[in-house]
């Protein structure tokens, strides 16, 4: 095996832990799916000899692109923390104790993916990297540009929010079956205009179902493209229920009772801006599915 096969070999085997870091940081598995693809891209073209850490080097590599991506995309203002000591407020999160740490990503699920979405890029990718994938604060801080004080204060700061702000599940999947099950009424009724209503403008649509080797995907793009789209599956709709799909409502695909795949959506601002069909029998096995009442 020379090195190029060898790198690629290595880097497969990373594939789902960064594309696993890049959606928490991105909220968006086609954004993620990027983000992994630019990191594979660095890979390839760098001189690896001296890295004896590949799995933190690649994470380094896939944080900085959704650094970039966040900020470019939200255009948020950062305001810098002073590089001081500050004494934790009564009541923060015990960085130390592991029990503490274990909870709070075992609590993480698709309510947190709307208050993750509140924070500023820094504070992301800081409590990210270290509440989730247990990333030391003095590797973050390069990737930041900050010193491991003030990134372990954008942590802090960061976990604050997520413990004191994470909305009620019930309330966002009661917000989410509304968009669901307008976007499958309009299906099942052939409804083209109907489904732009609940579809964001710039929707992005990732398809494994399209006759492509396993593991990759059709992608497209943009209110009409992706309505057109589904609207060829407007007689099997009738198959279609809605159910929740990694922790998200979305829709399984089950004629006669056999689940033979699953539509996962992203939402913002009640309209569906990206829709996952999976339909790849081992990425099925993967999905985390449960049903919905009614």
């Amino acid at each position: 095996m020379d090195e190029a096969d060898w790198l690629a070999s290595r880097f497969e085997e990373q594939r789902a832990h960064l594309r696993a870091v890049a959606y928490r940081m991105l909220g968006s598995l086609a954004e993620a799916d990027d983000a992994v693809q630019n990191s594979w891209l660095r890979l390839s073209r760098a001189d690896t000899a001296d890295v004896e850490n590949l799995t933190g080097w690649l994470t380094t590599v896939v944080s900085r692109e959704c650094l970039k991506m966040l900020r470019a995309s939200r255009n948020r203002r950062e305001e810098p923390l002073a590089d001081t000591t500050v004494e934790p407020p009564v009541g923060d999160h015990d960085v130390s104790d592991p029990e503490a740490e274990a909870q709070l990503a075992d609590s993480l699920g698709p309510a947190l993916m709307v208050v993750l979405d509140t924070l500023a890029p820094a504070e992301r990718l800081a409590f990210v990297l270290h509440d989730i994938f247990a990333v030391p604060f003095d590797e973050i801080a390069p990737i930041l540009e900050r010193s491991p004080v003030a990134t372990r204060q954008l942590a802090s700061r960061a976990r604050r929010r997520v413990q004191g702000a994470t909305p009620p599940q019930h309330v966002e999947v009661a917000r989410q079956r509304k968009v669901v099950d307008a976007f499958l009424a309009a299906l099942r009724e052939g409804d083209f205009d109907a489904l732009l209503t609940v579809l964001d403008p710039d929707v992005r649509f990732r398809d494994d179902s399209a006759g492509l080797p396993a593991g990759a995907a059709a992608l497209m793009q943009g209110a009409r493209a992706v309505g057109t789209h589904a609207l060829t599956f407007s007689r099997s709709a009738q198959f279609v229920e809605p159910a929740l799909v990694n922790g998200a409502v979305g829709l399984a695909i089950v004629p006669q009772g056999r689940l033979i795949g699953a539509l996962g959506f992203t939402f913002k601002h009640d309209k569906i801006t990206e829709i996952e069909g999976i339909s790849d029998p081992v990425r099925l096995r993967q999905v985390d599915l449960a049903a919905l009442d009614g």
